[in-house]
């Protein structure tokens, strides 16, 4: 029987040919070298096979950073089969539409996301298979991660002649209505080949993230990127700000990648004597504030290289000349354009929406979407839905999203799913949720809301009310009640309206009724990102 190995597999399996007893990944006080990496993979591989998952078939992974989530995404790449990752802050109806969206036979799950995914898991009727981490094996969950890496170390073997590989699914954050999940049929590694380039770690080096795996940020960059590179892997379980810059020190990483507010949170920490004493010499950084770029290379003493990218389609923006505050310039021969509503390139200096295309025409695919692929890849350019302007040189610079989306702590927010949490409130009429600005550079949650007539509802309440049922980071800051909401004369909502009002003295603030002085967002980060 024959098995076609992904670009991915391939890679590894030359690490360990080349140089099996070097160390490739350290998670806290653990390492593990090329050759058990193969072996974990293996295991892994065999275990899914085992418990009836088939190549080309798709399974979940609600896990956070941990060694199990890199043998559960590699051994099914070794078998064939399509690691769909999960954002495991995701509650609720959010949750339920990707595993039923997804199509997946499988998951595995963090024992602390049990209750969250037994309950989303009803009504999907594909998803027959479950393994538990940190947990017992019960009820609808079949096996825990132990008895999924007890099989063989031998490479898997395939009953099926040429069996196809099924392809890795990452879900967007569904800015403008439910996740959509983004299919790559042609993988071309060269604008994530330059990108590396420019963070210039050499075959040994270590580059570290506190990132979730289940981001492309993590999950590409830095954990495939360390592979590509022959790099060491150092891998924190969540972002804490406290401690970022001594893990830095303790794994020796010269490189660690970056989300706009964790340059804001990290600046905010007591400056030490040794703030530039590290190994890090370079950070590949999305979204950092202009205001605080050159404060953040001097205090640490690093180079930061700013770039843009999307899971959603291959195309590169990288800034290796410092120009504060730019996205930079197009990459391995994808080319970018600012257009306006209708497609057409706009003066150097205007703002519109960023598109680009690659020089091997379209890559990708939305999952069971073809409607918005169309749309998406309307007249051969990736349409990003990010406002943009290009200066006189040639250097892109981010101007927010086209439509009304929320960016926190380098997660897209839908409006759409926390409307459709607050609205299911017996008291609440209609609400609506959108971006007011954050102390930390980025954007907080406001809440609008309309109670039914002669119901009675406070902003506690609310914000209470999301809570478990929304992704952490979207919970709502400020929440506003009002009699109507703005809407255009088809009864749209008029989101550029509630934006401009902002912040009114009708507001409530849930932090100052909490009486905390941390913004909101920085407990989020060290939540989820480590």
């Amino acid at each position: 029987m024959t098995r076609a190995q992904s670009a991915i597999e391939m890679v590894i399996r030359e690490r360990a040919r080349a140089h099996p007893d070097s160390v490739w990944l350290a998670v806290e006080d653990q390492t593990y070298t090329w050759a058990e990496v193969v072996r974990y993979a293996n295991r892994a591989a065999n275990g899914w096979l085992e418990l009836g998952v088939r190549p080309a078939d798709r399974v979940a992974i609600l896990l956070g950073n941990c060694p199990e989530f890199i043998w559960t995404y590699l051994g099914l790449l070794f078998m064939g089969a399509g690691p769909v990752p999960v954002n495991t802050a995701q509650r609720g109806v959010t949750l339920h539409h990707i595993l039923a969206d997804s199509g997946v036979s499988a998951a595995i799950v963090s024992h602390s996301l049990r209750s969250s995914f037994e309950e989303a898991r009803s009504d999907c009727p594909d998803l027959t298979h479950a393994v538990v981490v940190g947990g017992p094996a019960a009820g609808g969950i079949d096996w825990d991660v132990d008895r999924l890496l007890s099989g063989s170390d031998a490479d898997p073997v395939i009953e099926v002649e040429n069996a196809p590989a099924a392809a890795a699914m990452l879900y967007t954050s569904g800015t403008t209505g439910p996740p959509k999940g983004v299919v790559t049929s042609s993988y071309d590694a060269s604008p994530i080949g330059v990108l590396l380039g420019a963070a210039g770690v050499q075959p040994g080096e270590t580059m570290y993230t506190p990132l979730p795996l289940f981001h492309g940020n993590a999950l590409y960059v830095s954990m495939i990127g360390s592979m590509v590179l022959d790099a060491r892997f150092a891998l924190a379980e969540r972002f804490s700000a406290s401690r970022f810059f001594d893990d830095c020190r303790r794994f020796d990483a010269v490189e660690f990648n970056a989300l706009g507010g964790m340059i804001s949170i990290l600046l905010k920490q007591p400056e030490r004597p040794d703030d530039a004493d590290n190994p890090v010499r370079t950070v590949l950084s999305a979204g950092c504030p202009p205001d605080r770029w050159e404060a953040f290379e001097e205090r640490f003493g690093l180079r930061l290289v700013e770039w843009f990218g999307m899971v959603d389609a291959p195309g590169i923006l990288l800034n290796t000349e410092g120009r504060v505050g730019s996205m930079g310039k197009p990459v391995a021969g994808v080319e970018f354009a600012v257009v306006d509503d209708d497609d057409k390139p706009v003066p150097a200096g205007q703002t519109g929406q960023l598109v680009f295309r690659h020089p091997e025409g379209q890559l990708t695919h939305y999952h069971g979407l073809p409607d918005a692929t169309e749309t998406a890849y309307r007249g051969g350019w990736f349409h990003t839905g990010d406002l943009a302007s290009q200066d006189a040189d040639g250097f892109y610079y981010y101007r927010g999203r086209k439509k009304e989306s929320i960016r926190r702590l380098g997660e897209n927010i839908s409006a759409w799913e926390i409307e459709t949490v607050v609205n299911g409130h017996p008291a609440i009429q209609e609400s609506a949720a959108h971006a007011v600005p954050s102390e930390l550079g980025e954007d907080e949650v406001k809440l609008v809301v309309v109670p039914k007539p002669g119901a009675h509802v406070s902003p506690g309440d609310l914000t209470s009310f999301c809570e478990g049922k929304v992704a952490r980071y979207a919970e709502p800051r400020y929440v506003e009640i009002v009699e109507e909401l703005p809407k255009t004369g088809t009864e749209r909502v008029q989101y550029g309206v509630l934006k401009e009002r902002g912040i009114t003295p009708a507001t409530w603030d849930r932090l100052a009724a909490e009486g905390t002085t941390e913004p909101a967002a920085g407990a989020t980060v060290k939540e989820h990102h480590g």
